[in-house]
């Protein structure tokens, strides 16, 4: 006979669409594989997503669902296995989420935390290890997370896609499945003990992106109070998040169907998932497409039309996207090429006189174009424009490794796990000062999440953003408060990016 601590506890939740059967562990009830919306094959394969028909019984619930279509998950550079989702299932039906919660109780009304995987838009799921929900949950949230489409299923556009629907534009399922996820947690979350007017979104990389797209969407607006983005923005138009409308997505949407020979949706439509991931094309980000997203999202945080939500947001310090870095010679003259008269500036802020330094400087504009700009540039339109206010930081945390070709430093998506607490999830050499910071992290997050201010007791005061001090509080071995220690850096780079967007 199996001793009682071993037996799993069952607990049973009424949602809109029917009982779900979850699994009590360590005092968490845990829901994993809720269906959210009906599977998007067949004839809703590039559709919005369809709201989950109702089914009778109890569905277990005790698994994770299929993570969405994308190339087989292989660890690579930084990225070990427990960044990446599981090797199967991998399907098209993958509209499924979980929830972590404490108590069922509708009367315990506890804040909710919503995360938004990363992955370029391109890769990753919900059930990747490191986005394990007990830990957050134990400290009184309600978790939950969910899966998108990914890659060309989430973003194809196309003239006739664009005629089935009753807002004439086609693309951006991946967001769409978001806002179906946000709309289910607030018809659903009490019953799982939490409060629908109290729900933060939060995202990494790719998600993050997706909170900034979601803070700019009038379909998101009054499903979320807050907001908490880590590395990701898409304030600016940038080299890896290019401004793309309509006419340009459905172009690719068109060329991309060619490329099968496929003169119909429907044709396109009757290619198995297997083969339209084999073709490895078609647009795979989100776009202004006059529907989720009418206009820029500069100009809808210049205008004050934004979802004005209290905002986290940061970056880390090794948040890089490069390959060999150029020597100083070669640095220089690419400088020169992009820059032309602001080479002296921008050598200025990342210098070159020999190739070390030179490889710094690569690595150091790499993040600061790529992450530190945009929440740079968030901060500031939502202070000027927005009532609510913004908390910045920066993770500088150099994670510890076992050899030096696993030293990535503060690399991106380093911080998920401190911001959890989840180091458990991750193998590494953990010291004590990992264990501190991730305990510290972690009650930021949650502070915020309750009350829109992550301060409380024992934990070094984290002012408020404004453009001018621009405080930012530096997540380390040592947690303070500082003027944000690239502000001239970045400073400069909006301005070129802003003269850039006039012209």
């Amino acid at each position: 006979m199996l001793p009682l601590c071993s037996i799993a506890q069952q607990t049973i939740i009424n949602t809109a669409s029917g009982k779900v059967e979850g699994l009590v562990h360590e005092g968490i009830n845990v829901f994993k594989g809720i269906p959210f919306a009906e599977p998007p094959v067949g004839p809703l394969r590039w559709k919005a997503p369809v709201p989950i028909a109702a089914w009778s019984g109890t569905k277990k619930c005790i698994a994770y669902g299929a993570s969405p279509v994308q190339n087989d998950p292989v660890p690579f550079m930084c990225w070990s296995k427990e960044f990446l989702i599981p090797k199967e299932p991998i399907s098209e039906d993958c509209l499924y989420l979980n929830v972590w919660t404490k108590s069922t109780s509708t009367n315990s009304k506890k804040p909710v935390l919503v995360y938004i995987y990363g992955g370029g838009f391109r890769s990753g799921g919900s059930a990747c290890p490191i986005y394990d929900g007990e830990a957050i949950a134990k400290k009184d949230l309600v978790f939950v997370s969910f899966n998108y489409r990914v890659g060309v299923f989430g973003f194809l556009s196309h003239p006739e896609l664009s005629k089935e629907t009753p807002y004439n534009t086609s693309g951006n399922y991946a967001l769409l499945d978001m806002i179906a996820a946000l709309k289910w947690v607030q018809q659903n979350i009490a019953s799982f003990g939490g409060d629908p007017t109290k729900v933060t979104i939060a995202g990494q990389s790719a998600g993050a992106f997706a909170v900034n797209f979601l803070c700019a969407s009038p379909l998101a607006k009054g499903l979320f109070t807050r907001a908490i983005a880590q590395s990701g923005g898409s304030v600016l138009p940038s080299a890896i998040r290019p401004s793309i409308k309509l006419q340009e997505a459905e172009a690719i949407g068109v060329d991309f169907a060619k490329k099968f020979n496929c003169n119909s949706i429907a044709e396109l439509r009757a290619k198995s998932a297997k083969e339209i991931q084999a073709m490895n094309g078609g647009l795979s980000a989100p776009f202004e497409d006059g529907y989720v997203l009418p206009t820029s999202i500069y100009t809808i945080y210049k205008n004050g039309n934004q979802n004005d939500v209290d905002l986290m947001l940061g970056w880390n310090e090794d948040d890089k996207i490069m390959g060999k870095p150029l020597s100083a010679v070669e640095y220089k003259a690419q400088i020169n090429k992009r820059f032309g008269e602001k080479s002296n500036r921008v050598l200025t802020h990342y210098p070159a006189d020999n190739d070390e330094q030179a490889s710094k400087s690569q690595g150091d504009m790499s993040r600061d174009e790529s992450f530190g700009v945009q929440g740079f540039a968030w901060a500031n339109m939502q202070h000027t424009s927005g009532k609510h206010p913004v908390y910045v930081y920066n993770f500088n945390r150099k994670l510890p490794y076992y050899s030096p070709e696993t030293n990535f430093g503060a690399f991106h998506s380093g911080e998920i796990v401190y911001a959890f607490n989840n180091l458990h999830t991750l193998d590494r050499p953990w010291e004590k000062i990992d264990h501190q910071l991730a305990e510290t992290m972690s009650d930021y997050w949650v502070n915020f999440v309750k009350t829109g201010n992550p301060n409380g007791a024992s934990l070094v005061n984290w002012p408020t953003y404004d453009t001018n001090k621009r405080d930012v509080m530096i997540l380390d071995k040592k947690t303070e408060s500082t003027s944000l220690p690239t502000r001239d850096q970045l400073k400069f780079l909006e301005e070129h990016s802003l003269l850039n967007m006039k012209k």
